[in-house]
Order: C-alpha cells, then structure tokens, then sequence
C-alpha cells in the first residue's frame, strides 16, 4: 500500500490508496496547524497538499507563458464567451487588471505558497531576510533535525518553484515566507524583484543542502518528489535568468556528472502516460486519471473546439459548450518547424483538413478532463541546453545542441554552419523553442535571451498572429520599439491595430497585478504594474 492519504475538514477521514504511479495527491491543502503536526508522517501529509498544489496553476499557467509567446495562438472560432475573450486579451497584450485567469493564477499559487509556509514552520525551517538563508528552529513535535530538513528541502524546492514564476510574470510581488493572518497579509506590500529572487536562491540552497540526492525509483514511495538535482537545475535557470552564468554552469555540469539522468532514445517516449517519470524526467508535476479525482484537465482543453471524442474522449470544448476556445499552434511555429521530425509529430495534431492542435498531452481517458498526463517541469534536454547557453559558443555546447537534435531525426550541426555566435544563440533558441514546445517554456525563453545572448532578445523573434477585421497581422514586441507588416490590402493601419501596437509595450510582457488585491486592502497602497 502506498502513502496514508488524509482528508482533512471537520474530521480526519483515514483513507488507503495502492498506487505506484504517482505522488499522494490527495492530502487536504487546509491543514490545521493547531493540532494536525504532531509526528513526521503528518508532516509527509502536509508536503504532499503541498505537491498537490502544484496542479491548481497549471489549468491557468498555459495561457500566462505559452499562449502569450510565438509558439500559439487563439482561435479564430466565433464564440463570444467571456473565458475566450480573456484569453484573447492575454495573446494580444491587453488583458485588464479585473482579468480572471490573470488572477486565478495567483490565488492559486499564493494559496500553494500558503501550504509551503505552514510545513516550513511546523519543521522550524525560517527565512532570515538579512543574510538570505534558511535557518532552523526547535520544533516540539517528536521528530529528528534530519527528517525536519529532509521535509523542509522539498517544501523549499516548491516554493521557490511558484516564487520564480510569480517574478517573472508579475515583477515585484508580495513575498511571504510564513504562516499569517489575513490580516497580517493586509499590512505586506510588495517587495522588490531583488528581494523576491533572494527568497529564490535560498530557498533552493536549502533544497540543494538537505534534500535527496538519488533519483527515485518507480516502486519508491517517493517517486516524483524533487531531489537535490531538481533543486540544481531549478536554481541553475534562475541564475541564468539573472545573468550568472558561470555560476549556473557549474550547477548544470553537477547534474550532467552525477549520471542519473539521460535522453530518451525517443522523443515520443519522454511524454508517453506508460513511461512517466523516465530517464529524463528531473521534475514533473504528476496526474493521476481513473476518476479519482486528480487527473489532469489539460488534454481536453487542448483539444480542437468541437472534434467530439475523435481526439479525447468528452470533446475539447467541454462538452460542445462555448466553455473555452483554446489555444492552436501558431503559424510562425508550423512554418519553421520541420514536418518530419518527431517532435512536430509528437506536438502537433491535425483534426479536419485544417484544425491543428496541441498533442504531445493527449491520452486516452475513460471520461472528460481526467487524463493520466504528467506536465514536465524540468527535463535533462533542458538541462543540457541551458548548459550551453551558459557556456556559449564552445565545442562542448554545440554538442549538447547535437545531442537533443539527433534525437528528434535532425542531422547535427557543424562548427562551420554556426561559426559565428549570431549563428550558435540563434541556433540555440530554435532548439529550445521545438525542443519544450508547449511545456510554458517560450515565453521565458524570450524574455532570458535579452539577458544571456548578445544577438537574442524578444525583438528579434516574432510573436502571436493577430486577426484584426478579417486580415492576419504579425506584430513583433520590441523592448524599445515596435513595428507591423500588413499582408495587404491596407494602406493605412485599422485603428484596431494601432491600440494594439500601442498596448505592445515592454511594460506588458509584465501581468497586471490583480486589481481585487488593491480595491480590497484599505490598509497600504499598493502600486499597479506601469502600463495599466
């Protein structure tokens, strides 16, 4: 049997599950802290709601990364819900501060970040803001220092998982490092980027210190926690993020060294649901389908408006409900990627004679919205390729580069054909950008290659397609200046399409902060993101 698995509301209901595919998924997030804590198999409960919450994001997170990047964009179908309208004002640039995905996506995150705070404290784990560690503190519960930081060092990788996406997305945001009152959440305005990447970097140091260093294996209890190397190339992006490559690299090269992880021989494999948690897989965030609550919606909402259960069973459009018209590959991505490698097979679907759509996360699935699909979070092609780019134009990286080409069928690239280091970041960014594909890797792709690349940055790749009366328009984002093609037949811009080019601004690749969190707080003033 695996795991005990805890529901938590009035009682404590018992419950035992035999599974070996997949985390503990179904722990109460709403743990009492006033009396649940009293030994360490509570405290692996309270990890796992922290694990669990994890999946909440993710139903919002795709249209926060990918669908705002080149790889896709919206449906040009006629439905008039408020759900695509949304969706539409992320993929063109102006989505309001009331937007209900952009808040979905916080309150989801902050309530995980909530659940993180809760089992650091109950294993004495704290932030000191002055230095920027994490220090450890008695507890009272029976418990050894060693299964406190064990707990601890898993609970920090997950926290500073949601902290780097909440900075990258939002800027400057609220950092809370501990259980409060919502009262006490009133009083704390937002902190600095600085401030937020300093909680980041501690809070993976301590996963790096204390947490477990071998991979788990698929009988392991524990399979699909992260482990130290989790925490090494989580950290390892972040530094890149924030231009330390040197420091980044050795990271990467730890992981590569350490030999517990390689390629698939094929990239189908590495997302197939009859081989999760393969070679390659360093962190995902897991599902579990067969109607017991924690499988994964994704599929379905991939799936082309109206294809009934030709592609997944329950439709892809909620039950031929005006629900969501979701997101297609983009036109600048089924251009430029070649057709018969096997990543465009893996990735991309094709209903009809012209409907294309997202495959690589479509299963079989006994109902709607419960697929058995893991989503990758970090993978050793990532790895590999973040190693070159912090490594630059050298022989070692051009071979990474070749590693993850020749499994997807291409032939490998010479030293000659990127002899120059336009050449290598440019060849750099187009394997990353069908390499992760549809995974939310893109749009931060774009946003670090102005930092970690001397010829890259978002003003140099194309983004969304936007459909404007009728005409397709490619509007490229600058970060200082944008311009338009217009395919033909105006001469002078719709003015549609000039509030376009102007909300395009650099201060839009930022979210708006959630305009509910500055109406409802009659304490402090909290600033919104310039631009909106």
């Amino acid at each position: 049997m695996k795991n005990l698995l805890k529901y938590l509301s009035v009682i404590i209901i018992v419950v035992t599950y035999g599974c070996t595919d997949i985390i503990d998924l179904n722990s109460e997030s709403n743990i009492s802290v006033e009396n649940f804590y009293t030994n360490y198999s509570d405290l692996q409960v309270g990890l796992t709601s922290c694990y669990k919450g994890m999946q909440a994001p993710l139903s919002e997170e795709w249209a926060m990364t990918e669908l705002r990047s080149d790889n896709s964009t919206m449906d040009s179908g006629t439905s008039t819900s408020t759900v695509k309208h949304d969706l539409i004002y992320l993929d063109q640039f102006y989505p309001p501060t009331t937007h209900q995905g952009v808040y979905n996506y916080w309150l989801k995150t902050y309530n995980n970040i909530r659940n993180t705070n809760i089992v650091l404290n109950a294993t004495g784990a704290n932030y000191n803001e002055s230095n920027g560690s994490i220090e450890y503190a008695p507890v009272t519960i029976p418990v050894t220092l060693s299964q406190c930081k064990s707990i601890a060092a898993e609970a920090s990788f997950i926290r500073a998982y949601h902290y780097f996406n909440l900075v990258r997305l939002y800027g400057g945001v609220f950092l809370i490092h501990e259980p409060i009152t919502p009262e006490e959440a009133k009083t704390i305005n937002r902190s600095s980027v600085d401030a937020i990447y300093k909680l980041i970097e501690a809070d993976l140091k301590n996963a790096i210190a204390n947490g477990n260093t071998p991979i788990y294996s698929a009988n392991s209890t524990d399979l699909g926690h992260a482990n130290v190397y989790a925490a090494k190339a989580l950290l390892a992006k972040v530094y890149l993020t924030l231009n330390r490559k040197t420091e980044a690299s050795i990271l990467l090269q730890d992981v590569i060294n350490s030999n517990q992880y390689a390629l698939q021989s094929s990239y189908a494999n590495v997302f197939s649901v009859n081989n999760e948690m393969n070679s390659e897989i360093l962190f995902a965030i897991r599902f579990k389908g067969g109607g017991l609550g924690m499988g994964s919606p994704l599929p379905n909402n991939f799936a082309p408006v109206n294809s009934g259960n030709a592609v997944i069973n329950g439709d892809g459009d909620g039950y031929d409900t005006p629900i969501l018209e979701i997101i297609k590959p983009s036109s600048s991505y089924t251009n430029y990627i070649d057709p018969s490698t096997t990543r465009y097979a893996t990735n991309i679907g094709l209903y009809s004679t012209s409907s294309y759509y997202v495959k690589k996360y479509i299963s079989p699935t006994l109902v709607a919205y419960d697929a058995e699909n893991d989503w990758p979070v970090l993978r050793y092609a990532d790895v590999i390729l973040m190693k070159a780019e912090a490594d630059g134009n050298v022989a070692s990286s051009l071979a990474y580069i070749n590693q993850v080409r020749v499994r997807a069928g291409l032939t490998a690239l010479t030293s000659i054909s990127i002899n120059t280091v336009a050449a290598f970041e440019k060849a750099l960014a187009s394997e990353r950008r069908w390499e992760f594909a549809f995974e939310n890797q893109r749009w931060f792709d774009l946003l670090r290659f102005s930092t970690t690349t001397s010829t890259l940055s978002p003003s140099t790749d194309e983004f969304p397609n936007l459909k404007v009366q009728g005409a397709e328009y490619v509007i490229k984002k600058h970060f200082k200046n944008m311009w338009s093609k217009v395919y033909s037949g105006f001469t002078v811009l719709p003015i549609q399409l000039t509030q376009l080019i102007s909300n395009a601004n650099p201060d839009r690749f930022l979210l708006p902060i959630p305009q509910y969190e500055i109406d409802t707080n009659s304490f402090i003033t909290i600033q919104q993101n310039p631009s909106y």
